[in-house]
């Protein structure tokens, strides 16, 4: 009597277990949205509901999809590209914001996967944040470095997501010999970084080095 409660219970335990562990990715999933969907909708609702006379909801978020298909359309053909590439350009122009907007946009560009962006050229494996550790890096340039009695180091820099939002990182300036070049994609890196390491490829193997 004493084993089938104890396994009843053991039952009822690993039951609500995997309840819990299907539940909590659906309510951050759902907080995440409910917050983005307010957030946006809270933007143009205002504008609109004056005009219209009454609130409507999610009118914001239906206007904010509206304008961003419309801007990709317009980006599309010949007159959209002018025109953005003039604003862009004014942009550019300005100090401050140049710096902001360009290192956005390349940012943006990385994480775009399939996209054109070249941001991110390889994923490499450097011991950081101390000796004996490795985390996963990506490779986004190359940086020589001439020391005051002429010696000369080929530098990598490389990025480092923090999980789970890829914007913020740090960046590691590596010596090329002491990086362990893998050979994975870029997306491959992305989604073992992203999801902490859940999703993973089936081993991890060095490539030589990109000349």
């Amino acid at each position: 009597m004493s084993n089938e409660h104890t396994t009843f219970w053991s039952q009822v335990r690993s039951t609500f277990v995997r309840g819990f562990v299907v539940m909590i990715p659906l309510g951050l999933t759902y907080w995440f949205f409910q917050a983005l969907l307010n957030g946006v909708d809270g933007i143009l609702s205002p504008v609109l509901e004056r005009w219209i006379g009454r609130p409507i909801p999610g009118l914001g978020f239906i206007s904010m999809v509206a304008i961003i298909l419309l801007v990709g359309l317009l980006s599309r053909n010949l007159v959209g590209r002018i025109l953005f590439t003039w604003f862009e350009n004014l942009l550019r122009s300005i100090p401050f914001v140049r710096a902001v907007y360009g290192a956005i946009k390349d940012l943006v560009g990385a994480f775009s996967i399939g996209g054109k962006g070249k941001t991110f050229r390889e994923v490499v494996l450097i011991e950081y944040p101390r000796k004996g550790l490795y985390t996963i890096a990506f490779v986004t340039n190359e940086m020589p470095f001439v020391a005051s009695n002429g010696t000369e180091i080929l530098f990598i820099n490389v990025y480092i997501p923090n999980p789970p939002n890829p914007t913020s990182g740090v960046l590691i300036l590596v010596p090329k010999q002491e990086a362990i070049h893998l050979n994975l994609t870029i997306e491959q890196g992305l989604k073992l970084v992203l999801s902490g390491g859940i999703v993973i490829p089936d081993r991890l193997t060095g490539r030589m080095a990109a000349t």
